[in-house]
């Protein structure tokens, strides 16, 4: 067996990209490494390599041979090849013309002042509470989870029990287990899209119900939707308030200029990487790109928390700066056709979060070191369990 590098590389520090991949990056470029699974692939942390990639029509989820494919983990999600080869792109193309206009920019501009009270509605419950309160479990969780049930049309009241299929959606070491959670989350979206059909409502599933009859589609991608749509915002939240008390004289910035929380959003973006199991691709014709040629078959694995970092594009990639000059955007959403349809949603979600915390509670601290804090381990999306936080007199 090969001596090649094991991904994903160990890291000590959370709020923190391993040196590792710099290091291989301005060693090799895209690099070939080894997988937990022993599988081998193309590593791509580089900024241009991923974006160039990201937009390459010849990379894509599915594989030309699917059982030849390299695996990445054991998840049912992200740890292998989706979809058929033949007809990936057509299925891709149609379900992004059914949902992109659902979150369309002026839709998403629309629903602002909407999230704007139900943070507000959180920060207020938040208030109540004597601190240590966990800011997980009062708004990083259920702030999304609210926001995509109202938008797609799934009952708030369902939110622990899809959250439990989720988790195990989103479980990185058993295949048959996300598997079996990925039928259930599609047994159950296929059956809320059916009782749309007899009762509509104003949200995305009841527009789709309307139009089509190919529930297992929708379904599929409705559970996917429901998944990233919740799974990913928690986490910015999180790592949010964590990277801006790691940086006293940013945070200090956006408390006293609130109007600074797209920026800080943009950074929390950039720099927050609560999962380093990266995004599988595979070459349906050879290609080359970075002085490499991947053949047909081979396997991609995409680093967007890597990329966000490179030194070649931004300058002092590690430093969290609000006052950073705009420049070429940050990956975390992907890049060119698959760009993801919920960006805007989250960046509506996530301002709103940061426009508003620091301005209520001005002196909201975590309330033990990050190197305690529960994490979400074996997951894809990782994350933390809790986030304890503190602060003194009354919120504003």
């Amino acid at each position: 067996m090969s001596d090649f590098p094991i991904v994903p590389f160990a890291r000590s520090d959370p709020l923190s990209v391993p040196a590792a991949y710099r290091e291989l990056r301005a060693k090799e470029g895209i690099a070939k490494v080894r997988t937990l699974m022993g599988d081998e692939v193309w590593l791509v942390s580089g900024y241009e390599d991923a974006r160039t990639l990201f937009a390459d029509s010849r990379l894509n989820r599915s594989h030309p041979a699917p059982g030849q494919a390299a695996r990445v983990s054991a998840s049912a999600l992200l740890g292998g090849p989706q979809g058929d080869a033949a007809t990936e792109k057509a299925e891709h193309d149609r379900m992004r013309r059914l949902f992109v206009p659902s979150f369309s920019a002026r839709r998403m501009k629309a629903l602002s002042e909407h999230v704007g009270v139900l943070v507000d509605e959180r920060l207020d419950h938040l208030a109540t509470l004597t601190p240590p309160a966990d800011l997980h479990a009062e708004l990083s969780f259920p702030l999304p989870v609210l926001v995509i049930c109202q938008l797609l049309g799934v009952p708030f009241e369902d939110r622990d029990y899809f959250s439990g299929v989720s988790a195990r959606m989103g479980d990185a070491t058993d295949e048959a287990l996300g598997m079996a959670a990925r039928e259930e989350m599609g047994s159950y979206m296929a059956d809320l899209i059916e009782r749309k059909r007899h009762a509509p409502g104003e949200d995305v599933l009841s527009d789709l119900a309307g139009e089509l009859d190919d529930d297992g589609k929708i379904a599929q991608l409705a559970g996917a939707l429901l998944f990233a749509g919740h799974e990913t915002t928690v986490n910015r939240i999180d790592y949010g308030v964590l990277l801006l008390e790691a940086n006293p004289a940013q945070l200090a910035l956006l408390r006293a200029d609130p109007g600074l929380a797209g920026a800080a959003v943009e950074e929390i973006l950039r720099l927050a990487a609560p999962s380093l199991h990266g995004l599988p691709r595979y070459a349906h014709d050879d290609l080359e790109v970075g002085g490499v040629t991947i053949r047909r078959g081979e396997a991609v694995l995409l680093m967007p928390g890597a990329a966000n970092r490179d030194e070649r594009v931004f300058a002092d990639p590690d430093a969290f700066d609000l006052r950073r000059p705009p420049g070429d955007p940050q990956l975390s959403f992907g890049y060119g056709p698959r760009f993801c349809i919920g960006a805007g949603l989250a960046r509506v979600e996530l301002e709103a979060v940061f426009g508003r915390l620091y301005q209520r509670f001005p002196d909201l601290r975590v309330a033990v070191p990050v190197s305690e804090l529960p994490r979400a381990e074996g997951r894809i999306t990782e994350g933390f369990a809790e986030l304890p936080v503190t602060w003194s007199g009354t919120p504003r």
